[in-house]
């Protein structure tokens, strides 16, 4: 008999590499979906939110609830996409690729009160990926501590240890969108893998792979080939040294499903939160002789067997 699927909860700034998460989520059987959280990012919440549930409608998943989360920083009073975001992702946040509207409705109760309720109900059996800014995760935190203790496991897109910054020379987009938010989480005892630009640059995705999703002629392939197109010719404006586009959020995602996916490295984090390295993920230095670290670091990455599950998976849910 199989083993039951481990219950996880996606947190989205639905983007284009967030949408390739959802997506390789809901093609992998070794996980049950049961909520997205909203969050920011990317796109403003309420585009979101939006983007989340057509897609699950597009992917055949219209039994999974979404949640609205908060709509800005902790440390701030409102929120506004960049340019630069808006650039790579596309004003829509999926490549200006146009899907229809769901008839669903976002739930009603707080993406912050789900996770409380999810982590009491689920406990080890839960993993959360947050692949924005890490502001709904910290409030549910600070709203009930005993989250950090109960939950499975949290595996984050976020941060930069050993390479350089995408929004600054040491900062990465999601941790810099809500510095204190992540700092706080790195300073709890939750179980934490944090993904970040040391593995997820690591894996990339040209247009030789996009070309199997369009030549499977079905609407999924035809969605997937055109948005993530989209997104490989902006890296080649921003980028081009990488040869491809990141393949950050699903990497994640993976992880979370797959742990071996990666090496990591046991270390107690902190954010920097003031002067030119705010957003700075690095070790702290108060912590630094402290026998265990509460973070896995991901600073190698098994690139071709990720792909090639990517790829597989991808494809089949595409190939309906």
């Amino acid at each position: 008999m199989a083993a039951p699927a481990r219950k996880m909860i996606l947190d989205l700034d639905t983007g284009i590499d967030d949408t390739l998460a959802l997506a390789y989520t809901l093609a992998s059987p070794e996980v049950e979906l049961i909520g997205i959280t909203a969050t920011y990012g990317n796109v403003r919440l309420e585009t979101g939110m939006r983007n989340d549930l057509a897609l699950l409608d597009l992917f055949g998943h219209p039994e999974v609830p979404v949640f609205p989360g908060l709509d800005h920083a902790s440390a701030k009073s409102d929120f506004a996409v960049s340019k630069v975001t808006e650039f790579i992702h596309g004003r829509n946040g999926i490549g200006e690729v146009v899907i229809p509207d769901s008839a669903r409705k976002a739930e009603t109760t707080p993406a912050v009160d789900f996770i409380i309720d999810a982590v009491h109900r689920y406990g080890e059996d839960l993993v959360y990926v947050p692949t924005g800014p890490l502001t709904n995760i910290a409030a549910a935190i600070a709203k009930d501590p005993t989250v950090a203790d109960e939950i499975g496991h949290i595996t984050l897109m976020g941060g930069a240890l050993t390479q350089p910054g995408n929004v600054s020379p040491c900062a990465e987009a999601n941790i810099d969108q809500d510095p204190e938010a992540a700092n706080a989480l790195f300073h709890t005892h939750a179980p934490i893998t944090m993904i970040g630009l040391d593995v997820t640059h690591r894996t990339l995705l040209t247009h030789a792979e996009t070309a199997k999703w369009r030549a499977l002629g079905t609407p999924r392939g035809e969605f997937l080939a055109d948005m993530t197109d989209y997104y490989i010719n902006a890296y080649a404006v921003n980028a081009p040294q990488l040869g491809g586009c990141g393949l950050h959020d699903p990497l994640a995602a993976a992880t979370a499903i797959d742990p071996t996916l990666v090496s990591t490295i046991d270390l107690n984090l902190q954010v920097d939160l003031e002067g030119a390295f705010r957003g700075r993920t690095i070790g702290d230095p108060k912590r630094i002789n402290e026998p265990a670290g509460t973070t896995k670091v991901a600073v190698d990455v098994d690139r071709e067997r990720f792909l090639g599950l990517l790829m597989e998976r991808l494809t089949a849910l595409a190939s309906a």
